[in-house]
């Protein structure tokens, strides 16, 4: 079921396939982003307890700009392994960094923490699931609606400290005036120790279970590394908008950019960084967007602790 806010395949040529297991003891999934040839991408990890795959190749002073995927996988650490499936599918389509002899694809990755939620701790998420899930992004037309809810990375997700059932929500935002062919999208794992923010609410206590959101932000805009980067980091507001608390030492809160490069950002004329100022708003407003649909999406599911119910009353009213 859609939100009416859009999605992250609104970006031309981004792409999302999902691979869940939630019966047999499995309760885990993997969520693969395909971006077009040539993508760039950078990324900013805030959680104090992060899970994650080739993140320091997204720094802007290193040698490959592009991205050929982004993993978001359960599992928590061992289900990283899902990035090498991704990796094997990318490979057998020739796409990755040239170098004698073949390719290596550069597929960062992050997970959160689901082990045992099903009820079997070695239930996760394994390298043909993430071929499966690349399968199924490569597979889909483009503008395909994404899956939300317990779909993908999504499935085992909880949130408030492992008190309410959390999920997999997407967004996107136009830029305005000149720029309004400019599109930012956002795909959010929602695994969060916080819960969606009220003002005046306290945050939740502590529960069992560790803790992340992880968020894909995607725009048709021309940017180099170092400004996905910037947006990477701006984008980390509309996650502090949406929960309470974020980047906890429990979390591995994570935000990965990617810039499709097929459209140049129109300068204001007086203030020529306005525009990228503009793009890095909408940034941080698709992942609050994409935060609040993957809570109002997410459906109860029964563990062998117990039933995981979605967030009372789901989201603020008139939050989306």
């Amino acid at each position: 079921m859609g939100s009416g806010v859009g999605s992250i395949t609104d970006v031309p040529g981004i792409r999302v396939g999902q691979a869940q297991r939630s019966t047999g003891g499995w309760l885990t999934g993997v969520s693969v982003v395909l971006p077009p040839p040539g993508t760039i991408g950078s990324v900013d990890v805030r959680g104090g307890g992060p899970g994650t795959h080739e993140t320091d190749a997204l720094d802007p002073t290193t040698m490959v700009p592009t991205v050929d995927a982004v993993a978001l996988t359960g599992g928590s650490a061992y289900g990283l392994a899902a990035a090498g499936g991704v990796q094997r599918w990318c490979e057998e389509n020739g796409r990755g960094f040239a170098v004698p002899g073949g390719v290596v694809p550069i597929v960062p990755a992050a997970a959160i923490f689901d082990l045992g939620r099903g009820g079997d701790f070695s239930a996760r998420p394994t390298p043909d699931m993430g071929y499966e899930a690349a399968l199924d992004a490569a597979g889909s037309t483009e503008g395909a609606d994404v899956v939300r809810g317990n779909a993908g990375a999504g499935t085992g997700a909880a949130m408030g400290a492992g008190s309410f059932k959390g999920g997999l929500g997407t967004a996107s935002v136009h830029l305005t005036g000149d720029n309004g062919h400019i599109v930012v999208g956002a795909l959010a794992v929602v695994n969060a120790a916080g819960v969606p923010w009220r003002p005046g609410a306290t945050a939740p206590v502590a529960g069992e279970g560790l803790n992340t959101t992880l968020v894909v932000v995607a725009s048709n805009a021309v940017l180099t590394v170092a400004e996905a980067k910037r947006t990477a980091t701006a984008a980390h507001a509309g996650m502090a908008r949406a929960l309470n608390p974020v980047h906890t030492l429990a979390d591995g809160d994570t935000i990965f950019v990617l810039a499709t490069c097929a459209n140049e950002l129109v300068p204001h004329p007086e203030v020529p960084v306005a525009a990228l100022i503009e793009l890095q708003s909408a940034a941080a407003e698709a992942v609050r967007l994409a935060i609040l649909d993957g809570v109002a999406q997410a459906e109860p599911v029964t563990t062998p602790a117990g039933t995981l119910l979605p967030f009372p009353g789901q989201v603020p009213e008139g939050s989306i």
